[in-house]
């Protein structure tokens, strides 16, 4: 059986190191096609792979890499011409966006070389983001944002802060009050959204209560539809219209 298709992740990956001057040869020899080759086999995406020895293999990555010669339009020659919508995708995404594109590369590299991370981000549930692969700086980031907002203790404190300071705990979105709607059933009840940029987050580090917004259900599921760009603002100023 074949191996699964790449997942945004991995072009990310491919397109970082295609773009990095220092890369050296497109060549299943060259250390950095086998140094991604081993990054991209520790991603907590595919449980399943049909054919290990063969999956992102230094050859399959050189392959990869040698699809971008024929999108790059600053490249003479043809390149490999099988590559993929998502590959061309990728590349006009961030081609133009250098910087974006280490930072997200190098967040995904750091964690998934953290055993412990990696063992969380594999516990998160799929959904619609996950299960289509459509946000933009790829599941690893995504997984580890919602393993973020699900830390207990942070986000006891934020709920303990907005009660104090207002004495309800609503929705900043739409205003939402469970208690309100659900009586002692709702009370204390509301999600917590962390409301900093995938691909700003730093490194395994402590949520801060600033980097938090109180949430409704709803509206939590529509800011992670579009968890790239969209923002709580952007959802406000979405239902005033």
């Amino acid at each position: 059986m074949r191996n699964p298709k790449w997942h945004r992740d991995e072009i990310i990956l491919a397109l970082d190191l295609y773009l990095d001057p220092y890369r050296g040869p497109i060549d299943s020899k060259s250390t950095n096609v086998i140094a991604l080759s081993e990054i991209l086999n520790q991603l907590p995406i595919f449980s399943d792979k049909p054919d290990a020895t063969k999956f992102r293999n230094p050859n399959g990555v050189s392959l990869k890499l040698s699809n971008f010669l024929a999108i790059d339009p600053t490249h003479s020659g043809k390149g490999m011409q099988s590559y993929s919508k998502l590959d061309k995708e990728v590349f006009e995404e961030y081609s133009k966006d250098r910087r974006k594109l280490r930072q997200i590369a190098n967040q995904i590299k750091s964690l998934v070389t953290n055993e412990i991370v990696v063992s969380k981000l594999q516990e998160i549930e799929e959904d619609e983001n996950i299960e289509f692969d459509s946000v933009q700086e790829g599941q690893v980031l995504y997984r580890y944002h919602k393993y973020r907002e699900r830390n207990k203790k942070i986000n006891t404190a934020k709920k303990n802060l907005v009660l104090k300071t207002t004495g309800k705990l609503l929705c900043e979105v739409c205003s939402f009050d469970f208690e309100a709607k659900y009586g002692e059933i709702g009370k204390g009840f509301i999600e917590c959204h962390h409301i900093k940029p995938l691909y700003e987050n730093e490194n395994v580090t402590e949520t801060r209560l600033e980097d938090l917004a109180l949430v409704c259900s709803n509206c939590h599921r529509m800011l992670h539809r579009k968890i790239s760009y969209l923002s709580i603002d952007d959802l406000k100023k979405m239902l005033t219209q």
